[in-house]
């Protein structure tokens, strides 16, 4: 008798479980949202208003939802993850508990797997800093990408800091991220932020801040990278493209020789990716509502993160806390308070635009060491302050409410800076590697010995580095011919 009632207590534990959830009225109160993509798993998150069971269903199209996962423990806080799935393909899904569907099932649930690591394909990240203000200023800055989107897949999104104004408690999260803000982003794109000075919430004792609850995001190295075996930091690749998440929020984080510096160094030393970018809260540069050379936090990041980053190859770095945007020429060495900048230290100090000065360049594809990188301030996602903006590695800044775009193809990355108005403010291209024409060979343009005309057929990694080296050679360029002489 007591063996038989040890078989029969789960099943009727189950039973009184689903029983209790067809008499309940069950409502989603945050979610869905997506985390830790990879190309063969992702993780999908969201809240009910009462304790049930989990059960995902996924499959090629809204109607054919035949894979299944579910979890029969009951809770509020549903955490499902889904593995076995194919590289760079589209999922449909749909949420709910093992009786009832609660959300999904439709053409707007869905999402993308990541391409294998290191396989190049265009890829459209989104980005926002300081955005957690709970306004209208964050959703006309959200509504303006997404008109600039349009049709356009956003392969992933990352936040920079202050996700959640004043104090990242639970409640200012819904308010500033999932509830009539961003659902339409978090359904069908991996969102991979980072901490803040205001996300950090002391008052949620014990435990962590609500940040770490809220987030599920990779410790041991399951999206790629080395494993940091804590969520304060880590990595993840998307395709060609190597990201790090650093944190500037804990101070004690920043110290020399603590752990993150020491996997920061190891991680950049198993980095094979074409891109590397790295981003967090406080920046390096810059002198909008905050100075670069006057506040700890900034001083520390830049003295400490920036040497291992750029000899680790980095060729962009993003971050928020100043609530405006900047961003510098492409540089490399400049660890020191900005009086110290010398002319060496800029690589090139154009624009960085194709119909400007020329695009930065890098030599080499993947991760050689200080060929330059871009410093990029996007912190005006909910809010604008304003400042002196004379910091000298900064060439350009918006007093504008925005949001960062990136579009990277291969071995060009393509910037902007889009306004809450929709205006594009600012842009520039970075190429790496591939064909390159030196200044040398421009200068030998003369119109004495014409050999050829190349039109719009002309590669583009050519055009950009024609651009560049007829910068350089003082040589001329004419609308879309290239007249070619020996």
């Amino acid at each position: 008798m007591p063996y038989s009632r040890r078989i029969y207590f789960p099943i009727f534990l189950t039973l009184l479980i689903l029983v209790s959830e067809t008499l309940q009225a069950q409502q989603v109160l945050r979610g869905p949202y997506l985390q830790i993509g990879t190309p063969n798993s992702i993780v999908i998150r969201w809240r009910t208003d009462v304790s049930t069971t989990s059960r995902v269903e996924f499959g090629p199209a809204p109607d054919e939802l035949a894979s299944t996962v579910h979890n029969s423990a009951s809770t509020t806080e549903h955490e499902v993850s889904l593995t076995g799935l194919n590289p760079n393909t589209k999922y449909f899904y749909s949420i709910g508990t093992q009786l009832t569907n609660l959300a999904g099932g439709d053409s707007n649930h869905f999402f993308v797997t990541s391409p294998p690591p290191g396989t190049a394909k265009p890829t459209r990240i989104w980005i926002l800093g300081d955005s957690g203000t709970k306004t209208g200023n964050a959703r006309r800055v959200r509504d303006a990408y997404y008109n600039f989107a349009v049709d356009t897949y956003t392969d992933l999104w990352l936040m920079l800091g202050d996700n959640a104004y004043e104090s990242g408690s639970d409640e200012e999260f819904q308010e500033a991220v999932f509830e009539n803000m961003y659902e339409d982003m978090l359904i069908k794109s991996v969102l991979w932020p980072t901490l803040g000075n205001h996300d950090d919430d002391t008052d949620s004792s014990p435990g962590p801040y609500p940040y770490y609850d809220i987030f599920s995001l990779p410790t041991n190295g399951q999206a790629g990278g080395l494993a940091s075996g804590t969520e304060k930091y880590y990595s993840f690749v998307h395709g060609n493209i190597h990201f790090i998440c650093l944190n500037s929020t804990e101070d004690y984080l920043q110290e020399a020789g603590n752990a993150m510096w020491i996997w920061l160094e190891e991680e950049l030393a198993t980095n094979d990716k074409d891109w590397t970018i790295a981003y967090w809260h406080h920046p390096p540069y810059g002198k909008g509502g905050h100075n670069s050379d006057t506040e700890d936090d900034l001083i520390e990041m830049r003295e400490r993160a920036l040497p291992i980053l750029e000899s680790g190859g980095v060729d962009l770095v993003l971050a928020g806390h100043s609530h405006s945007y900047e961003r510098s020429y492409l540089i490399d060495g400049h660890y020191d308070l900005s009086p110290t900048l010398a002319d060496s230290m800029i690589i090139d100090d154009g624009d960085g635009r194709l119909d400007g000065d020329g695009v930065y360049t890098k030599p080499s594809s993947g991760t050689a060491p200080h060929e330059g990188a871009v410093y990029v301030v996007c912190g005006s996602s909910g809010k604008v302050d304003s400042g002196t903006f004379d910091h000298p590695v900064m060439p350009i800044y918006r007093e504008a409410l925005g949001s960062v775009v990136l579009d990277i193809d291969g071995n060009q990355l393509d910037a902007k800076f889009i306004a809450s108005d929709g205006v594009v403010q600012d842009y520039f291209t970075l190429v790496k590697g591939d064909a390159r024409v030196s200044a040398t060979e421009i200068s030998k343009i003369s119109g004495d010995e014409q050999i050829g005309v190349i039109g719009d057929t002309l590669p583009e990694p050519l055009v950009v580095e024609v651009r560049n080296a007829q910068r350089h050679a003082g040589t001329r360029f004419s609308g879309n011919l290239f007249y070619f002489f020996w």
